[in-house]
């Protein structure tokens, strides 16, 4: 998966805050701790930093299986950032997602090198950037559609190889469990979006008359949208809800009503890709202006109980920004306690970026340490498991819930999909 490193070779971690209380930045080999606030992380996977606020929270289905990651280039002459939002599902969705976070920007970065033929990591970012390149034209020149559509096609090959590389890991169960995945790359004034599955990114600007406003900047990945229903169809997939949940439509093999997918694009749940599920993400592009405030990442723990509206009003009026992610958390918690009692509470992650401090960061980062694209390239995160997630019983399919995005494993996979519980009776009878 783009060339694995151990934790001491890749990075020297220090842990200080997530959604479970502690923290997770990690720094270079080069570089150094934040000292005060004053200087920016590498790599965060939790916790806050001067220009963003990250927050996730288990739900009620056991394993927490939303996870989130920031990979930052604070070199002198540019600042960039890689920000996704990862939410898994199914039995081992938990393994597929912190598998992707980990594994997708190094991926990009290995897609930029191969496209433009460079083994250098800062020449291939400034290949994409440069004025003067006669392949890859800058944006600021007279072809900005060509910086827009490189990118593109970076990003797409970049979730599609990793997919395949997901078919083949052995270590992963990904035949009836995936992950979607929300993320953005922002290169000065230009955020590039691309989107695979049902999590979102909402920018929040400023109209006419200066009052804030939610603009969606991903499309959400659902079986029952025209387009998608049309290829699951071709595909000779089903797509439609059930009785229970006439509001929730489901992407169901073509003869066994499993398992009924709540997406209609992922990574991983191979067991549907035949039939119309694809790792192509959607990608958008806008160019970022002075009245742009911040940027919420989220999972659909958010979504599905907090409106574009509801979520930028939360955040802007978070006094300390370095908890406005915690604060949607816990007011999409409240929402899901008073419009869904029977349902079982999803898990939420929420990554929220405020650019005008991002913008200023520019000019206070450190610019010691390796770059953005050095780091993607040399570098995949073994986070340590705090949590003993993999000790914890997965329960999101007891039941009908509005929380699940998987209802129900095909017969002739349960038996594999499962093996983690017969381990676990084995044990217990040993």
């Amino acid at each position: 998966m783009g060339g694995c490193f151990s934790q001491q070779d890749a990075i020297s971690g220090v842990p200080s805050q997530n959604g479970n209380g502690k923290d997770k930045i990690f720094y270079g080999r080069e570089g150094g701790r934040e000292k005060e606030n004053t200087e920016v992380p590498r790599v965060m996977l939790g916790g806050s930093c001067r220009y963003a606020s990250m927050f996730t929270q288990q739900g009620m289905k056991g394993v927490n299986q939303d996870t989130m990651t920031i990979w930052e280039d604070s070199s002198e002459d540019k600042f960039q950032i890689f920000c996704g939002v990862f939410d898994g599902h199914g039995p081992y969705g938990h393994k597929v997602a912190r598998c992707v976070r980990d594994a997708l920007p190094t991926k990009l970065c290995t897609v930029i090198k191969s496209t433009h033929g460079s083994h250098d990591s800062d020449s291939v970012m400034a290949k994409l950037e440069s004025s003067d390149n006669s392949d890859i034209k800058s944006p600021e020149k007279s072809d900005p559609d060509q910086f827009i559509f490189s990118w593109e096609n970076n990003l797409i090959k970049a979730f599609e190889d990793l997919d395949q590389d997901l078919k083949h890991q052995t270590g992963i169960d990904c035949i009836c469990s995936g992950t979607t995945a929300v993320s953005v790359v922002k290169v000065r004034e230009h955020l590039i979006v691309a989107n695979l599955g049902d999590s979102r990114a909402v920018l929040c600007t400023r109209d006419g008359t200066n009052q804030l406003i939610p603009i969606q900047l991903s499309t959400d990945h659902k079986p029952d949208v025209q387009s998608e229903t049309e290829r699951i169809i071709s595909c000779n997939g089903r797509a439609f809800a059930l009785e229970e949940e006439p509001d929730i439509h489901r992407l169901w093999l073509p003869e066994d009503d499993s398992p009924g997918l709540a997406m209609s694009r992922a990574f991983g749940d191979f067991c549907l890709k035949e039939f119309g599920l694809i790792a192509t993400p959607e990608v958008s592009h806008r160019i970022l202006s002075a009245k742009d405030e911040f940027l919420i990442l989220a999972s659909d723990g958010i979504w599905d109980v907090l409106s574009n509206e509801e979520a930028v009003k939360i955040a802007s009026s978070t006094k300390n920004r370095s908890k406005a992610a915690k604060k949607l958390v816990k007011c999409a918690v409240k929402a899901w306690k008073h419009n869904h009692p029977a349902s079982k509470i999803d898990d939420c992650a929420v990554i929220c970026i405020f650019l005008k401090e991002l913008s200023s960061a520019n000019s206070s980062a450190i610019s010691h340490g390796k770059s953005f694209a050095k780091s993607l390239s040399s570098a995949i995160l073994e986070e340590a498991d705090k949590n003993n997630v993999l000790n914890e019983e997965y329960s999101a399919l007891d039941g009908v819930s509005r929380a699940n995005s998987i209802l129900k494993l095909p017969r002739v996979l349960s038996s594999l999909s499962w093996r983690k519980r017969s381990f676990k009776l084995v044990e217990d009878d040993d």
